[in-house]
């Protein structure tokens, strides 16, 4: 497949994409620089996730806390800190936020889904039903549903508004490491350490699709594509696999980074140019370029794995979370030149 687009916006036709090429210059890549370091968890930082609007940012952590930043700030000034009622050692391992930036969820050690309201910045719902930690969870755009996925080997969708559990996948036979729906929340993909990638339709439950490479290493994320055509799996033999999951398939393989031992998200930066980005067990979050595969940029700078990264909807900003002892969120910014110069 010699283009594969995945971001929301229409695709040119193929004779506007030949009428253009020969006045096409190419773009120079600008590089990410540092721009701030966040500091205060007093664990292993689990996840860091911008909400949809790009207001917050949000920060999870073994320490059994979330933190939220306010992004309209470089300085990222803290907003709050939210602290589940929850025992010694019960850790957070994953974060969601719905759409609108209304509510945030958090996947806990303690079996459960915990759910905050951000206007009062307090714990409106605890989900049970899990029978081992939750390790991720996501809300649909729709924000009236939630998908969680446990170490039980299940994945639950939820209905957010009462907290009732309305369908219980038997998704997997091992642990699941990631949940997501994709853009109109018909679809939800789950992954595992059985090594298997399902595409679910949320509405019934039923799989629609098994995703499986020959040597079935153990799948340690998934995503759907920003426009749902495509699914980026990590895998634990240190590759990132772009999947048309419709024809069963993976068009792209991604590598360079280190990840054998940790469940390490990847996600999609379309803001301006198509990255795939990625934290890495070297402690360096990777860019490639979504459609050549080339490593266009190693950010260095965390002390030790970076287990999480998200990228800004709107502006060239990446946030990255890494583990103890560095445990800080660091924020990365892609600047125009001009800006550079200043």
């Amino acid at each position: 497949m010699a283009n594969d687009d995945v971001s929301n916006g229409p695709s040119p036709s193929p004779r506007a994409q030949k009428e253009e090429a020969p006045t096409k210059a190419p773009i120079a890549y600008t590089p990410y620089t540092l721009e701030t370091t966040l500091t205060g968890h007093r664990g292993a930082v689990s996840a860091v996730k911008f909400s949809p609007d790009g207001r917050l940012l949000a920060s999870s952590s073994a320490d059994g806390t979330l933190r939220l930043y306010s992004a309209a700030d470089s300085s990222y000034p803290l907003i709050c800190e939210l602290a589940p009622s929850i025992g010694p050692g019960s850790g957070l391992s994953d974060l969601s936020f719905s759409d609108g930036s209304r509510l945030i969820a958090a996947a806990s050690d303690d079996r459960t889904v915990r759910m905050w309201d951000l206007e009062s910045q307090t714990q409106i719902k605890t989900l049970t039903g899990h029978t081992n930690y939750v390790f991720c969870c996501a809300f649909n755009p729709q924000s009236n549903m939630l998908a969680s996925g446990s170490f039980d080997e299940t994945v639950r969708v939820w209905e957010v508004r009462s907290g009732r559990c309305l369908r219980v996948l038997p998704a997997h036979s091992e642990p699941v490491t990631s949940v997501d729906f994709n853009m109109d929340g018909s679809m939800i993909v789950s992954s595992s350490y059985d090594g298997l990638c399902r595409v679910w339709d949320s509405a019934t439950g039923h799989c629609m699709k098994t995703l499986v490479d020959d040597d079935s290493p153990p799948v340690s994320f998934a995503k759907f594509s920003p426009n749902g055509k495509f699914v980026l799996t990590s895998t634990l033999d240190s590759t990132l696999r772009l999947w048309n999951f419709s024809a069963g398939k993976y068009v792209k393989t991604y590598k360079g980074h280190t990840n054998t031992k940790y469940c390490i998200p990847a996600t999609f930066c379309v803001t301006r140019e198509k990255y795939v980005v990625s934290g890495s067990e070297d402690s360096c979050v990777y860019l490639w370029d979504l459609q050549t595969r080339k490593i266009v940029q190693k950010l260095e700078g965390h002390t030790n794995t970076v287990i999480s990264v998200s990228c800004h909807p709107e502006q060239s900003i990446i946030a990255s979370g890494a583990l103890g002892p560095d445990k800080s969120v660091k924020i990365w910014v892609q600047k125009e030149e001009e800006e550079q110069e200043n």
